[in-house]
């Protein structure tokens, strides 16, 4: 398997982002990313997807669409849309139609900011989703900088304080985020988590300040969700694609925050008498499971089944757990940066069945 670091869910002047497509994959080789997935609103722009290169650098860009009912107020239930290769916007008013529509055509859909507060001082609405009576959904955003930044908005001057000090805002998914996702994977399927920096690199000002708030390289070196593909990229485009989309569908993926520090090569697998499974897999638990965990650094890590704290360790850079409990089964880890304890790694769950 190969890991791969891609940022989705961001935006450029085709919707309300301040970037083209070039600069964007100009700060992802700048970044260090594998890929990118650009999701302007209600807006699918074809023929700026492919490989970007600098030398010997390159970045895969794929273009997704970010897709709500823009007669709505205050517009909620957004959805990331990837891999379908069309526009789809003239769906937003049927969320599950729009659903439908993105499974026949084999791409992914994941609920965008499923929480995301109001910030009544710059006059902006509480956008989460609420239908959550809805099917066939791939999975959420299970943590949204953008969504965190905006929850700390809570004056004029909380507003300037982290424009000027953006490393200090994130600290993690919101708690209510991470019991629904825990809440939907306790109804029996697999409900893929990743990682969103909504970037948009806007200007800003406030009286005789001015600032170019979060610009995309920023952001790619923050909240990012890396992948497990079969094969290296290969740069054909068509292949890697579809290896990129496999890998999200089936959640061989976790969300890393890789500004504290990197966590390219986090591990968490299950191995048993049938075999060894990744995050995402089911494994049956058959006589017993080994759960196993490999961290980039020596930190905090816990061990959850089906929503619960099971194990603590702390300073430890390998963690072993052998279970005979079917379960589903995920991993946090947790880093101190700039004086604050802040969510490092979330994972993508093992299914461990009985």
């Amino acid at each position: 398997m190969h890991e791969l670091v891609i940022n989705l869910h961001m935006h450029t002047s085709y919707s309300d982002g301040h970037g083209n497509h070039a600069e964007i994959a100009q700060a992802a080789l700048k970044s260090g990313l594998d890929a990118v997935i650009v999701t302007d609103h209600n807006v699918w722009v074809n023929g700026l997807d492919g490989y970007y290169r600098d030398g010997k650098r390159q970045v895969l860009m794929m273009i997704g669409e970010e897709v709500h009912d823009q007669a709505r107020e205050p517009q909620k239930n957004h959805l990331l849309i990837i891999g379908v290769g069309r526009e789809l916007a003239n769906l937003g008013h049927d969320t599950q139609q729009l659903l439908k529509v993105v499974r026949e055509s084999d791409g992914l859909a994941f609920l965008a900011h499923p929480i995301d507060p109001p910030a009544p001082a710059f006059g902006e609405p509480d956008i989460s989703w609420v239908d959550w009576d809805i099917q066939d959904f791939n999975g959420i955003e299970l943590w949204n900088v953008m969504s965190e930044f905006k929850g700390l908005l809570k004056s004029k001057l909380h507003a300037v304080f982290y424009a000027y000090n953006p490393k200090r805002i994130a600290r993690g998914p919101f708690k209510a985020t991470l019991q629904k996702w825990d809440a939907l994977l306790s109804k029996g399927r697999p409900v893929v988590a990743i990682g969103g920096s909504d970037a948009h690199e806007f200007p800003a000002s406030l009286g005789p300040l001015h600032r170019r708030l979060f610009p995309y390289a920023f952001h790619f070196r923050c909240v990012n969700t890396h992948v497990w593909i079969e094969k290296p990229l290969s740069g054909e485009l068509a292949n890697d694609h579809r290896q990129i989309i496999y890998a999200l569908r089936k959640g061989h993926a976790f969300i890393g925050y890789d500004l504290p520090a990197p966590t390219r090569g986090f591990r968490f697998t299950a191995q048993g008498k049938d075999g060894v499974a990744w995050m995402g897999d089911q494994i049956e638990v058959n006589g017993g499971v080994t759960l196993q965990i490999y961290l980039p650094r020596r930190t905090e890590c816990h061990l959850l089944k089906d929503g619960k704290v099971i194990k603590v360790w702390r300073h430890r850079e390998t963690c072993t757990h052998i279970t005979s409990s079917p379960g589903v089964y995920r991993v946090e880890a947790y880093v101190d940066y700039l004086g604050t304890r802040r969510g490092w790694i979330f994972s993508n769950p093992i299914y461990v069945k009985g």
